[in-house]
């Protein structure tokens, strides 16, 4: 694995000790960056599953300001401190152990917020609509942020999430790749529905 473009080009990344984690390829990962870029100026983005932290690397060394990597395992962790000094991209980042559920609360308490966002949980978890519902009652969310959620590819989200629309969906074997973007106004809408439908319930 190594940084596909950008800043950090070349660079070669780790992988996590053991067979627990599912690093993204680098062909996917340019196919991915070809669909949400390729090149940033600026902004925030959230690698929630990090992993080998690969993906919020790439977007940092394609241009995103800063990058928060998020997971459980202590080897992941140690994973991704090692493949950001060799990168260089300490400074842009800061790294935490914490399942993802209490680091969007942690997060939503240091008034953090993001414009985009790497949700990769393991396959047998289904939840990225949820954590990413979480994360818009958080107020983690910038406007127009985008979400990109890979899971198995013989397990379907929604095309539509209260608050977001899938803009892209591409298959690499077993993973999938949906990009989800984060629409406020989609938001308030579905808010103001069900309290309408509250209404006429009562």
């Amino acid at each position: 694995m190594r940084v596909v473009s950008g800043s950090a080009k070349g660079r070669p990344l780790k992988s996590v000790p053991g067979s627990g984690t599912r690093p993204t390829t680098d062909k996917v990962k340019e196919a991915l960056f070809s669909m949400i870029g390729p090149y940033f100026e600026g902004g925030a983005a959230l690698d929630l599953f990090a992993g080998t932290g690969g993906l919020g690397i790439e977007a940092l060394s394609r241009g995103m300001d800063s990058a928060v990597f998020v997971d459980m395992e202590q080897k992941s962790i140690d994973t991704v401190r090692a493949n950001l000094k060799a990168a260089k991209l300490e400074a842009q980042a800061e790294v935490y152990r914490n399942d993802a559920g209490r680091a969007l609360s942690a997060l939503e308490k240091r008034g953090r917020s993001f414009d985009l966002v790497f949700l990769d949980p393991p396959y047998r978890l289904k939840h990225g609509d949820e954590l990413m519902m979480a994360m818009v009652q958080k107020g983690l969310l910038r406007s127009d942020a985008v979400i990109v959620l890979e899971h198995e590819s013989s397990y379907a989200y929604p095309e539509d999430i209260p608050g977001f629309y899938r803009t892209r969906q591409a298959v690499y074997g077993e993973t999938t790749i949906s990009i989800y973007q984060y629409e406020s106004a989609l938001r308030e809408e579905a808010v103001s529905g069900k309290e309408g439908n509250d209404e006429s319930a009562n």
